[in-house]
């Protein structure tokens, strides 16, 4: 792949891949910085790369390999070192949000911002292994054939995760008394 080829895969899947990245991370700030990672490791190997070869998923699988090594290197170092603290937390970068919005919009953005969120929270809490192929499937916009490539597990098991993440997920919301 030479350069404007890897520049017009940016432009024509960027946009994707940043989405996914942000939440896969759960936070803007961790997937922008897992975006510029994974484009830095694609920018180094772009030589190796083939445009005609489904390079997004090569792109989305780089992301996840990336984000599970800096999920290691971070649950030892908290074997290690634990953080006692909410000020040394914050210290080490993360941000407690109170998912306070501006009061300008109008109130229908307003409440499906508050659903959006919400559903967004709950997704968060599943493991990772049911939340990864939603992710893929939601924010990646991918195919089930394709997810499957990307995490190496049979589409079989990639649809029984799936169906048992929305499973959980409707559990979940009609726990709280959401009725859509």
């Amino acid at each position: 792949m030479n350069h404007d080829e890897f520049e017009r895969f940016v432009l024509k899947f960027g946009k994707d891949i940043l989405r996914f990245c942000r939440m896969t991370a759960g936070d803007a700030e961790n997937g922008d910085e897992l975006y510029q990672d994974t484009m830095l490791k694609l920018l180094e190997k772009k030589k190796r790369l083939d445009s005609m070869q489904n390079t997004k998923s090569y792109a989305l699988s780089t992301s996840i390999y990336l984000w599970k090594n800096k999920k290691k290197k971070y649950a030892n170092r908290m074997r290690l070192v634990p953080i006692d603290s909410m000020d040394e937390m914050s210290d080490e970068g993360y941000e407690f949000s109170d998912h306070d919005h501006d009061e300008v919009c109008p109130e229908h953005i307003v409440l499906k911002q508050n659903e959006a969120d919400m559903i967004q929270g709950l997704v968060k809490t599943l493991p990772e292994k049911y939340r990864i192929p939603i992710y893929l499937h939601y924010s990646a916009d991918m195919q089930i054939n394709e997810i499957s490539k990307i995490l190496e597990l049979p589409e079989g098991t990639v649809k029984s995760r799936m169906r048992k993440a929305k499973k959980q997920l409707k559990e979940k919301l009609e726990a709280i008394g959401y009725d859509r």
